[in-house]
């Protein structure tokens, strides 16, 4: 334990309380003179909360700086990202080494002080908020507020079911914590509540979040339009609740760190109270906080309260990362080490789950996981894809251990429970249940399921997360963060289209396709039929570093006679000819999922009526674009200028395919509550209107 820290003054490295003192205020000094430099950041509550990580990382923190991606590590949310000095401080200070693409750790600093020095500036690895995949020691992306700590239950989730696959006796190889700091602004937002109520009900007892407690938001005091009682609001979802009442008592710190580790039924909040900016005497307010340095005369005056030995920016004293070696480095080192000794014994005791833990945490796949991946036979009745999707998904998940997740409560609708003999349900012992099930239950929270998904994948397991179609917009925000981060996080939306029904337009997805199809990254699949859905799950299975959002029919729709259309395999190219002509085309026809066989319809009688048309597949637009130039004229001859797209959704986007003069049968509005039959050919999705489309397509181009 530490003494008390009144005032945060300087000391020499001879006195442990002093030497602590002393990494504590270079934290401070060198957030303060980043955010001067750049002219842009938030110091104050890095300032704030240096005496609340530093006891985390000293005291706490099992996280070897020399391996900072060793699986049983524990995790640390920044969950305040525009607080991004604070950590990347601490990155600094404790020589986190840095990890290339393929995981390995190389010799060089994840941060150097020149990285700080241009923080904020390009190529720094230093962003303004924290980034996954950018930074080494920056365990998942945050900035939008809300996101960290609910990718921080996915976080703990994935611990507790790794613990449980993988644990053995005599081998404990997984019983890692997540800890996450948040403010007000993260709890402002829906989807933390979202993801306390999950974190609650699953007594993920491994999961501690610190709250800064410091009443202080852009606008101002946090009483202009948040006076929620945070303890109580968490008391009530069935969190354990503890408080400092002041973030530079070290030893309350410690104290409270204590009690999350020492209760084993339920998640803990440690609210600590603080001040944006304490230990600066003229500079506590909003502005410190967010986005405005504090002047260079008033980084003077803070050092000077501070007793800081140089005027020097980014001034490091002796001794302050030697400290950091002592206990983190020390501490880390010791356990990551003890870890690879078990697991080479685990090896000769559990060899078939040692390879196992292997392949997932390099994302690669076991030998034979899509041996039982078949073509369907043809059939005109055929069968809705969320169907044969929640098919293959069960045959997938049987050979792929570790791919896991679940719905937002609507898993017997998007058809993605797994059912093979063991998948079981992922649920708190206390409720009778296990965390070794492969089925998780997320509630009525597509938000905080995206974020958990998030974080589940960030530990190397292969999630998946369910719903309809146009509530991807309640998860949106997380589903970015999924593409941004490169993570190969697996959606599952049905009910895709207007064919849905008598649901009507609050249930009826119109623009969310063509928006989803705009993110970068992001891969939208749209399958036609059965045998493309296995296509589709073949390909997808082998991404390591993309998202995949499935959009999936609640209708049936016909099988088709590969033998006689294109072969589903073409579906990894994005696009591919499905139905086709002797000779140059007259006209193309394009389409995705239901409207495929729509198209195909048309396509065969006009080539009855001795009109050459060509019907293009296009489950997947990113991936078509990735295709060479001489592939896209394959598909698409320029010279073919008379066009047709066809799909149950907002037409932006298809002119890129059709050219300007072409034709695109979609959704200019709204949908209705109407069966099925009728709202299609109340929107023109019917054989006669392709067709006549078509015709006026080689018309205009000058065709008979």
């Amino acid at each position: 334990m530490n003494p008390r820290l009144p005032v945060p003054v300087a000391g020499t490295p001879g006195d442990v309380a002093e030497i602590d003192s002393l990494a504590i205020n270079t934290i401070r000094t060198l957030s303060m003179d980043a955010v001067q430099a750049a002219n842009s950041g938030h110091p104050g509550t890095p300032m704030a909360l240096a005496p609340v990580a530093y006891t985390l990382w000293q005291h706490v923190l099992n996280f070897d700086p020399s391996d900072p991606i060793w699986p049983n590590r524990d995790r640390f949310v920044l969950s305040n990202g525009h607080a991004s000095m604070l950590l990347y401080s601490l990155l600094y200070l404790s020589g986190v080494k840095a990890v290339n693409p393929k995981y390995e750790v190389v010799g060089k600093p994840s941060v150097t002080l020149d990285d700080i020095k241009n923080f904020r500036q390009h190529g720094s690895k230093c962003p303004g908020h924290p980034e996954y995949h950018w930074t080494s020691g920056v365990e998942t992306t945050t900035g939008p507020l809300g996101q960290g700590v609910s990718t921080s239950v996915g976080m703990a989730m994935a611990s507790r079911w790794m613990a449980e696959r993988f644990n053995k006796p005599d081998f404990e190889l997984f019983d890692f914590n997540v800890y996450s700091i948040c403010g007000d602004g993260c709890f402002m937002e829906g989807i933390s509540g979202e993801a306390a109520s999950l974190a609650a009900h699953l007594k993920l007892s491994n999961l501690c979040w610190i709250y800064d407690n410091n009443h202080i938001t852009i606008e101002g005091h946090t009483e202009l339009a948040y006076t929620d009682d945070v303890a109580t609001r968490f008391i009530g979802y069935g969190w354990n609740v503890t408080r400092v009442s002041d973030a530079n008592d070290l030893d309350l710190l410690d104290r409270a760190f204590k009690v999350f580790e020492e209760t084993d039924d339920r998640p803990t909040l440690i609210i600590v109270d603080s001040h944006i900016g304490w230990g600066s005497p003229h500079k506590q307010d909003t502005s410190a906080a967010h986005g405005e340095a504090l002047g260079v005369e008033e980084i003077k005056l803070t050092k000077k309260f501070y007793n800081w030995p140089s005027e020097e920016p980014f001034f490091v004293p002796d001794g302050v990362q030697a400290r950091f070696q002592e206990l983190l480095g020390k501490r880390g080192k010791k356990a990551r080490d003890d870890w690879f000794s078990l697991f080479e014994d685990y090896k000769k005791a559990h060899p078939e789950l040692a390879d196992e833990l292997y392949q997932m945490q390099h994302r690669d796949l076991p030998d034979g996981w899509d041996a039982g991946l078949e073509a369907y036979p043809p059939d005109e009745k055929g069968m809705a894809t969320r169907v044969s999707s929640g098919q293959v998904l069960n045959k997938i998940a049987e050979k792929v251990p570790w791919l896991i997740g679940g719905a937002a409560d609507l898993a017997p609708s998007t058809k993605t429970r797994l059912e093979f003999d063991g998948a079981g349900d992922f649920q708190a012992p206390a409720w009778g249940g296990t965390y070794g099930g492969r089925n998780m239950h997320f509630g009525i929270r597509e938000h905080a399921m995206a974020a958990a998904c998030n974080g589940m994948s960030t530990c190397k397991v292969r999630p998946f997360g369910s719903g309809f179609l146009i509530f991807s917009d309640y998860a949106r925000g997380s589903i970015r963060l999924s593409a941004l981060m490169e993570l190969p996080v697996i959606y599952i939306f049905t009910h895709d289209s207007i064919g849905l029904g008598e649901d009507g337009p609050t249930h009826q997805p119109i623009e969310q396709i063509a928006s989803l199809r705009a993110m970068p990254g992001l891969l939208l699949i749209r399958p036609c039929d059965a045998n493309e859905v296995v296509e589709c799950w073949r390909m997808v299975m082998q991404l390591k570093h993309e998202p995949v959002l499935f959009a999936l029919s609640r209708q049936n729709l016909p099988t088709l006679d590969r033998t006689k259309y294109g072969a589903a395999s073409g579906c990894a190219k994005g696009a591919y000819v499905i139905a086709d002509c002797e000779g140059d085309p007259e006209v193309i026809l394009m389409a995705t999922g239901s409207e495929v066989s729509l198209c195909i319809t048309a396509h065969e009688a006009m080539i009855a009526e001795g009109i050459r048309s060509r019907v293009v597949s296009m489950p997947c637009w990113s991936l078509f674009e990735r295709q060479d130039q001489a592939y896209k004229d394959e598909v698409f001859p320029p010279s073919v200028d008379a066009r047709v797209a066809v799909e149950q959704a907002a037409t932006f986007g298809w002119e890129r395919y059709t050219g300007r003069n072409g034709a695109i049968i979609g959704m200019t509005r709204f949908g209705d509550s109407a069966p099925i039959a009728e709202l299609q050919k109340d929107f023109g999705f019917e054989t006669e209107n392709v067709v006549a489309a078509a015709k006026a397509q080689i018309k205009r181009v000058g065709g008979s």
